[in-house]
């Protein structure tokens, strides 16, 4: 099919990329490499996790949350969400499809996909006119190599692994990595009764989901830094000073971080809360180990049953792409708003680290742009 549209990945992103189309009568087929659609969000996510955002902001194109949808979603509701989408848009990925490589051909104005069949390993290859990029931020868990990992005697896991603070429960736990995830699962662990430690790098915002909503809500009236200095004095006013706990606040603020570096304030989910009353200790960053011993940058050091790396994830799109689209780190080389298209047809949505929001207007502007291109070329 001459004008057909090859998608790589079958998470939120491609979804919502894949329904813009199919509301366009646009033919596409996604290439999905795991069993299932959304497979972070159904494979590898905690049992406690909830959309950090309200609902109005973490909606796919075209199909809204029902009324009796809660403001700020479970996981298995998302999940239920996204296979009702599925399900409605009639998306049908190809599963077990692992992309290899891709080649644009300049002279028939092609896109060349070769793909591996995890199970059978049969290699396959794909024709399009488009290319879309739709295998998200969190492509691959990421655990930094600290001198002496390998002597570590107890459990190492990605935060991708982790389901429940239950196996852990009398055990001494350290979590690296203090973003959301970290955060998350610090508070999941102290609940179900481990030595909770939450090892702290660098400076973050700590906010309440309630501010996040009022701040994405006022950023339609008003300028960027005033509605950070205004979320900020909430923030003073709900959790006071919290560097001494081991909590140092950037001096930008957290829409401003947001908007220019990708990144996020942590929502609390009554991790400050523990912190504050002893249950979690947070300890400076990590330099090395040494069996089950942990050392740190400030000279200390600990012994621990399990790390829980909440490290993050990187995007490997660049591994296989033959393209200048993306950066060394998987992420576009043009800046927002610009960055969800390259030449000769290729586009990449939900790279633009603004979550699900930025997902939306991804898909949209992607199957948008590729219908007016094959209006006109039908025009000629």
């Amino acid at each position: 099919m001459e004008d057909l549209v090859l998608i790589v990945g079958a998470g939120p992103s491609g979804l919502a990329v894949a329904a813009c189309l199919a509301v366009l009568s646009i033919p596409f087929i996604i290439l999905e490499k795991e069993d299932c659609i959304a497979s972070l969000w159904k494979k590898k996510t905690y049992d406690c996790l909830k959309l950090h955002l309200a609902k109005q902001f973490c909606v796919l194109p075209h199909m809204p949350f029902s009324s009796t949808t809660p403001t700020f979603i479970p996981k298995d509701q998302f999940i239920q969400y996204l296979d009702e989408y599925v399900e409605h848009f009639i998306i049908n990925p190809i599963f077990n499809m692992n992309v290899e490589s891709t080649t644009y051909n300049r002279d028939i104005e092609n896109w060349n996909v070769t793909a591996c069949n995890t199970r059978s390993g049969e290699v396959k290859r794909y024709t399009g006119k488009f290319l879309i990029v739709a295998t998200g931020e969190n492509n691959k868990s990421f655990i930094p190599n600290f001198f002496g990992q390998d002597s570590f005697t107890g459990t190492i896991i990605h935060s991708s692994n982790y389901k429940s603070g239950a196996p852990y429960a009398g055990q001494n736990v350290l979590v690296v990595g203090s973003g959301n995830s970290g955060m998350e699962i610090a508070y999941d662990l102290a609940n179900f009764g481990a030595q909770t430690s939450l090892c702290v790098r660098s400076a973050f915002h700590v906010v309440t989901k309630e501010m996040i909503y009022l701040g994405m809500i006022l950023l339609k009236y008003l300028p960027l830094f005033l509605v950070d200095a205004l979320v900020l004095l909430l923030v003073k006013f709900r959790f006071g000073d919290l560097s001494k706990y081991g909590i140092v606040r950037p001096k930008k603020g957290p829409f401003f971080l947001k908007a220019t570096e990708g990144r996020s304030p942590v929502i609390d989910v009554g991790t400050v809360g523990k912190i504050k009353a002893g249950e979690i200790q947070v300890l400076p960053a990590l330099t090395s180990i040494k069996g089950n011993e942990i050392v740190f940058a400030d000279g200390k050091s600990q012994y621990f049953d399990a790390i829980v790396f909440a490290t993050g994830y990187r995007s490997s799109a660049n591994c296989w792409l033959q393209d200048d689209l993306l950066n060394e780190q998987g992420f576009p080389k043009q800046k927002f708003p610009h960055h969800w298209k390259g030449k000769n047809g290729v586009y990449c949505v939900g790279l633009s680290r603004m979550g699900l929001a930025g997902i939306s207007s991804d898909a949209q502007c992607i199957a948008n742009d590729i219908h007016m291109i094959l209006k006109a070329k039908r025009a000629m």
